[in-house]
């Protein structure tokens, strides 16, 4: 998701070849032996998706969403990639870790969504009136925490972070980025997105 919305943002046009993951083509696998979601090939091969939103970004940034980033808005975007993301999946996958307490880590988790919330707190981004790169990095892992059990978040008291999320999946911008396609195959036309 992150990657589509650089991509999107940046007003780069890539061909987009939509993969299932447990069905990936060998085409991908040669070009990505790591096998994970997303790859960019350009000059060189891209796997990761905050590299991707950098060479996006680097590429055309008409938004600005690098200009308000600031050592705290980085090391977010950092916090967010490791701790977070690995109480995420922990809490997401919670059955592939049968060592692990799901309720411990979705409180790891939520400890940085606190964070968020106070960051959020008198404006509608994390850093003031417009989006960043820091909010664009962040809200699908959001996304995702939220979506593990909506209830439970929905019943949560981090006001700030509900409505920035909520914001987020109301508008054009997520829209965009969710457009469900048929997933590619080896000799299939590409999708030029966006």
């Amino acid at each position: 998701m992150r990657a589509r919305l650089a991509i999107a943002s940046s007003g780069q046009t890539v061909a987009l070849r939509e993969i299932l993951l447990r069905d990936k083509p060998a085409d991908m696998l040669d070009a990505s032996p790591k096998g994970t979601v997303p790859v960019l090939i350009t000059d060189r091969v891209i796997e990761e998706s905050i590299d991707v939103m950098h060479w996006a970004l680097e590429k055309s940034d008409p938004e600005g969403l690098r200009d308000l980033m600031t050592d705290t808005a980085h090391a977010l975007i950092t916090e967010c990639d490791g701790p977070f993301k690995a109480a995420l999946d922990l809490t997401k996958y919670a059955v592939r870790h049968p060592d692990t307490d799901p309720a411990q880590s979705r409180a790891t988790a939520a400890e940085f969504i606190q964070k968020l919330d106070t960051q959020l707190s008198g404006k509608p981004w994390l850093l003031g009136d417009r989006p960043s790169l820091a909010d664009l990095a962040i809200l699908p892992f959001v996304r995702q925490f939220a979506h593990t059990d909506i209830g439970w978040w929905d019943a949560q008291t981090f006001n700030h972070a509900q409505n920035w999320l909520a914001a987020f999946k109301a508008s054009d911008r997520f829209a965009t980025i969710m457009t469900k396609y048929t997933p590619w195959k080896t000799g299939d036309d590409v999708i030029l997105f966006p």
